[in-house]
């Protein structure tokens, strides 16, 4: 695969990815406007909100993985996951620049860990504190990722040599 088709192929993948999230940011504002009234912060609330964010997050690892693969294609075996999302804010001379911000990441890096956390350690009650601080930081990186990864996009279509 030529060069040009890679980075092509790449930016199909932001481009989907944001389609995506838009999708998962349009399930979670249309389930806080109709059904979170009427069930209120039960266990069955906490669930759906809990998916959406772990959804959210595994989204965009999906992407940051190719974009790093792209790139570097070098990370730590044992934190793979942490290292990935700092690795997204790098900007590496001659190569590229930061596919986020260091505000995106701090808010990503809370759900990184909230997934992990629901993975590995299955809750039957859910902490309502916890999950509104993780929303308020869903509420951040879904104003600031769709630019980050639009500048990035942008990034990489001027890599693209004339085919």
């Amino acid at each position: 695969m030529s060069t040009h088709d890679r980075i092509q192929t790449l930016v199909a993948r932001i481009d989907t990815t944001l389609e995506i999230l838009e999708r998962i940011v349009s399930q979670y504002d249309e389930f806080l406007e109709t059904d979170f009234p009427t069930l209120g912060q039960k266990n069955t609330s906490a669930m759906v909100v809990a998916e959406l964010l772990v959804d959210y997050y595994t989204c965009l690892e999906t992407l940051f993985l190719r974009i790093s693969q792209f790139f570097e294609n070098n990370l730590s075996a044992d934190r793979w996951h942490a290292d990935l999302l700092e690795k997204m804010t790098l900007n590496i001379d001659g190569v590229r620049i930061p596919a986020i911000s260091p505000e995106a990441n701090q808010a990503l890096g809370e759900l990184m860990r909230f997934r992990h956390f629901r993975r590995y350690y299955f809750e039957l009650e859910y902490d309502w504190d916890k999950l509104t601080f993780l929303q308020k930081k869903l509420a951040v990186a879904r104003t600031i990722i769709p630019q980050n990864l639009a500048n990035f996009r942008g990034f990489l279509t001027q890599l693209m040599p004339d085919e």
